[in-house]
């Protein structure tokens, strides 16, 4: 008893199967238009890091969101308003490696910050916006280990040059 029940299930199975498969594959009968894939929402992240500047870190201090998921690190800062002075988004890599960035989505200019064992290493300032592809690529030809992205122009305005040391730690930290 039990392998005929066996057998009639499998054969039910093979029917469903090959009725599903023939609908799909009718000449003549359309499928169903593929649904929009919506834009992810602009992501905020909480501002859990910053990089005090100044003598031993006494100076302003950045407060920093933290991409730590690969999907953090790929939308970034897509879709979202200038960012206000102070405010900027830490891109952690480890181990260091070569990595370009790009604007694609991204409104507002940008200052991207290059580091590599807590030290500036370059600075591409005021990046411009590319909604449409495509888009052109920033960043050193060398390894790093980390990208802090600032709201245009701040970098100059807070002094940041490369070979500027560079600390961060989490955000309720006391400088110094």
């Amino acid at each position: 008893m039990k392998t005929l029940a066996a057998t009639t299930l499998a054969a039910a199975a093979v029917v469903t199967t090959a009725l599903i498969t023939s609908e799909l594959t009718v000449p003549g009968l359309a499928a169903p238009p593929a649904k929009p894939q919506p834009s992810p929402p602009p992501q905020s992240l909480p501002l859990d890091a910053q990089w005090c500047l100044g003598e031993a870190g006494t100076g302003p201090c950045i407060l920093l969101e933290v991409a730590r998921t690969t999907q953090q690190l790929i939308w970034g800062l897509q879709l979202r308003p200038a960012l206000p002075a102070l405010r900027g988004m830490l891109f952690p890599f480890a181990p260091a490696q070569p990595v370009k960035f790009w604007m694609h989505r991204t409104p507002a200019p940008l200052d991207m910050v290059f580091v590599r064992s807590g030290q500036v290493i370059a600075i591409e300032a005021n990046v411009p916006p590319c909604m449409h592809l495509p888009c052109r690529s920033y960043g050193p030809d060398g390894a790093v280990d980390g990208v802090i992205e600032l709201g245009a122009g701040q970098s100059q305005a807070l002094g940041i040059k490369a070979g500027r040391a560079v600390l961060i730690r989490p955000a309720t930290a006391p400088p110094g």
